[in-house]
């Protein structure tokens, strides 16, 4: 498999690539932004996986995994968050978002899991990764969320999660419906904004849908006036590959 990393900070994607290369067998190159990226592209007749900072000097890995995936097709993204995974509220099982310090023994872990998907496997992210990695990036903008046949609209501004939109449901109840789809696919666009529906802090939203879909799966009836219980993700203990290392 052939892989591109895509990163800012030359000491952070040298010890990404030597990882990759020590604990794989995949072949790694390295650019540090998108127009080396894209130039990158040019010269390369395949690329499997971009493993993208998701913003720094010159690199935006929302506008540059949607560049790829059309020259690339079937090219699955892994995320690399400039906030502490510290700040995580949430925990997803099948990640492909790493914010620092980096846990290299589940990133390899996913690394394998992309190699093994197929040419023609969908990108598939969790709806709570997305919300949770715009949200704590202070993202605006609108995500397109696709699993299949359905499709919805969520909008944010400046972190928050303001508005939502699936087929005639709008607001709060569309928001709810769409965390409930689990593993999806996505598209993001800055310059889409919205009036808005939700007001509440989006961690009470993530957390309200958390809950409803835990409701929905159990088959249980949810109470209007029951608090949501959601696990909240511990710090995370420094180990793995890449546990002490944090940009500064």
């Amino acid at each position: 498999m052939q892989l591109l990393i895509v990163h800012d900070d030359a000491e952070v994607g040298e010890e990404l690539k030597k990882m990759v290369k020590d604990y794989s067998s995949h072949q790694c190159d390295l650019v540090h932004s998108n127009a080396a990226a894209h130039h990158w592209a040019g010269e390369h007749n395949r690329c499997e996986l971009l493993l993208a900072q998701l913003e720094g000097n010159d690199v935006d890995g929302f506008m540059l995994g949607g560049l790829l995936s059309e020259i690339f097709p079937g090219l699955q993204t892994i995320f690399l968050p400039a906030y502490p995974a510290a700040e995580k509220r949430f925990q997803t099982e099948k990640t492909k978002v790493f914010p620092e310090p980096i846990d290299g023994e589940r990133l390899l872990e996913v690394i394998e899991n992309a190699a093994g998907a197929g040419p023609e496997a969908p990108d598939l992210f969790d709806v709570l990764d997305i919300l949770q990695m715009c949200c704590l990036s202070r993202r605006g903008g609108a995500i397109q969320i696709v699993q299949e046949d359905k499709n919805g609209i969520i909008y944010l501004r400046g972190g928050r999660i303001v508005h939502a939109e699936c087929g005639a449901t709008c607001g709060m109840d569309a928001l709810l419906e769409m965390t409930t789809w689990g593993l999806v696919e996505f598209a993001y666009d800055r310059s889409i904004h919205s009036s808005e529906t939700i007001t509440i802090p989006w961690s009470e939203a993530i957390a309200q849908a958390v809950r409803h879909k835990e409701v929905k799966e159990s088959g249980e009836t949810e109470s209007k006036t029951e608090k949501p219980q959601v696990e909240v993700e511990p710090a995370p203990k420094r180990r793995g590959f890449f546990s002490a290392l944090r940009r500064s």
